[in-house]
């Protein structure tokens, strides 16, 4: 996390991050992603049966260069687990191929399907 003082914004975000266990900041929704990265993840969210928050950086300026700057990370999409950030779609990518992003949500208490979880994996291989 940087150091910036706390803003609207900033209070807002921690706000998202904290009273939701899963929470995508993305190009587009859930359902309709505007962006290859945040359709990427929001792929795997959805294949997996995770049950997460969206929320369009499009929509709103202000989150969408608050985030990275609460994040310190330069780019969109955003994953977080129960308030911790995992990253953007590489590292998201990569974890659910490697087997740890099964490993976080197990350890974080966050329900996903193992089947579709090992699907993605023997597609992949």
């Amino acid at each position: 996390m940087s150091d910036t003082a706390s803003s609207p914004v900033q209070d807002q975000i921690r706000n998202l991050v904290d009273s939701h266990d899963v929470v995508l900041f993305m190009k587009g929704t859930k359902s309709m992603p505007q962006c290859g990265f945040s359709s990427r993840v929001a792929g795997v969210l959805n294949y997996m049966g995770i049950d997460y928050t969206d929320v369009n950086v499009l929509a709103e300026a202000d989150i969408r260069q608050g985030i990275k700057d609460f994040s310190d990370w330069p780019t969109i999409p955003q994953l977080y687990v129960k308030g911790e950030f995992v990253g953007g779609c590489d590292i998201v990518t990569e974890m659910t191929l490697s087997g740890e992003l099964d490993q976080l949500l197990t350890a974080k208490g966050v329900a996903f399907d193992q089947e579709a979880a090992d699907r993605i994996r023997e597609a992949n291989g």
